[in-house]
């Protein structure tokens, strides 16, 4: 979406409407492809895994008890989970995405949806090619129905006529879109295992950054963070969840997209200006061995029901 529809990132597209839709059909289809090549060439003398990391958020609706906020929140996560998930698990995009992207593009005068299609074949094709689900997640939003009105110009942000908004009381330490908001993780988890059959997960990506240098290396907040969202994932799993596998991310401070090297996700301070690039643990890296060291929080009373 950034690469295609934005432009922010590479490869720096502005496809307003239609980029974005197109590069996502391109890389489940080969995704697809990729998994029956190793299926059929290399399972049964390697016997290993082919899945695909997926990162999204969680989207909470505004108002529980309002029908709306509840579908706007539902197609949140259909338009970014779903929009590759459901393809792989279920065999199609979600019909929410297919009505939404479908109805603006008649809207607009096209023949034709701004959503591509899979044929028959492929779909069948498409379906069931993960071994297991990686998932990167970082955040939640509150979601609520917005309406955008048709005039204007295309946009895989107003497709699906929804609103984000924060609680200004959740924790911000790093980057504006980057909330601590661990209780979404939960809820993201058990919808995957509802939506698509409790799959084998391996958490990807979970971290926070920082953009300015923290003092002494005391980063009390990344520690606070990893607490709170490893015990979701603990309480996810409690939930029956199919977690095999977590990566924080990440181990050191590295280039960020069109940040550079100026957000800083690391375990490990990295100092860009000296020419040898010499790492130093930051107070996450001692938390963070304790967590490995007793594969879960070494102290029982850490985690709460």
């Amino acid at each position: 979406e950034k690469g295609y529809e934005t432009g922010e990132h590479a490869p720096g597209l502005k496809l307003g409407g239609c980029g974005a839709y197109k590069a996502a059909h391109h890389i489940i289809k080969t995704h697809a492809k990729v998994w029956h090549s190793y299926n059929n060439t290399w399972r049964r003398e390697q016997r290993g895994m082919v899945g695909i990391s997926l990162t999204s958020g969680w989207g909470e609706p505004v108002d529980p008890h309002s029908q709306t906020d509840r579908d706007a929140a539902e197609r949140y996560i259909q338009f970014h989970l779903g929009w590759f998930a459901n393809p792989i698990y279920r065999g199609d995009y979600p019909e929410v995405m297919k009505n939404y992207v479908g109805r603006k593009s008649a809207q607009q005068g096209l023949g034709t949806s701004r959503l591509p299609t899979f044929s028959v074949q492929e779909k069948t094709y498409i379906k069931g090619t993960s071994d297991f689900l990686g998932i990167g997640h970082f955040t939640t939003r509150y979601v609520l129905q917005k309406n955008f009105p048709f005039l204007q110009v295309a946009s895989y942000h107003t497709d699906h006529d929804l609103a984000e908004l924060v609680d200004p009381n959740w924790p911000a330490p790093g980057p504006k879109w980057l909330y601590s908001v661990p209780w979404g993780f939960r809820r993201l988890l058990n919808f995957i295992k509802t939506q698509y059959g409790n799959p084998l997960i391996y958490v990807t990506e979970n971290g926070v950054s920082e953009t300015v240098q923290c003092p002494q290396l005391c980063d009390e907040w990344r520690i606070q963070y990893l607490k709170g969202y490893i015990n979701e994932i603990l309480k996810a799993l409690n939930d029956g969840v199919n977690i095999k596998g977590y990566t924080a991310w990440s181990l050191l401070d590295k280039f960020e997209w069109n940040k550079g090297f100026s957000e800083r996700f690391g375990l490990y301070h990295i100092d860009f200006k000296n020419k040898s690039k010499p790492r130093y643990p930051k107070a996450s890296v001692d938390y963070y061995k304790k967590i490995i060291s007793a594969n879960g929080f070494p102290n029982p009373r850490e985690v709460m029901a």
